[in-house]
């Protein structure tokens, strides 16, 4: 009963992230979608391009259950989930996102917690685990990406948040008010342990 209980916690947990990933690129022209936004090239399209991609291995390729999405192989890794080349568009990737959550899905409703696992691209003595693990680590991977793509599109035009339902109206008075506030107490405690 804890494993139901763990396992659909965690599971919804995941879908909440997924959504809140995508929901980032809501009302994005095609250039901020894709455009660099930090000196290492993090963009908002790539995020949920690399998040699928994490999906589909993790998923797939480790019970045993590769994804019907081509992937190239792990170990040819060179950083291309990371961006949308000229030539994928918006839907694309996110139908991709969309295809490996359905068999992402499958994959945690038919196996147990306890399903063995084997990640190739772990090192020993860590290769083996189980459905916990792994659903754990791709929660956490989802989660911290999601986050990266907060703060970007907070960056890109000021909206934050997780669900649109919780999105409030833009004060840009109070929002630089508060910053205004957090700078002072900055330049406060350089002066005071310094």
């Amino acid at each position: 009963m804890i494993d139901d209980f763990a396992k659909d916690t965690l599971h919804g947990r995941l879908r909440r992230d997924r959504q809140a990933l995508l929901w980032k690129l809501d009302g994005l022209s095609e250039y901020d979608a894709r455009r660099p936004l930090t000196a290492t090239g993090t963009n908002l399209l790539g995020l949920v391009k690399h998040v699928a991609s994490v999906e589909a291995r993790y998923f797939g390729e480790v019970f045993d259950r590769p994804s019907p999405e081509p992937l190239p192989r792990w170990q040819d890794h060179d950083g291309g989930d990371l961006w949308a080349a000229e030539d994928e568009t918006r839907d694309q990737i996110v139908g991709f996102y969309r295809r490996t959550w359905d068999h992402a899905d499958a994959t945690i409703g038919e196996l147990p917690l306890a399903a063995p696992g084997h990640v190739p691209w772990w090192p020993e003595p860590s290769p083996n685990t189980n459905l916990f693990a792994v659903l754990i680590h791709v929660l956490g991977e989802t989660n911290r990406h999601a986050g990266h793509a907060d703060i970007l599109r907070e960056g890109v035009d000021g909206r934050t948040g997780m669900r649109p339902e919780h999105e409030q109206r833009i004060d840009e008075e109070a929002r630089a008010a508060y910053r205004a506030k957090i700078e002072r107490a900055a330049r406060s405690a350089v002066a005071i342990h310094t």
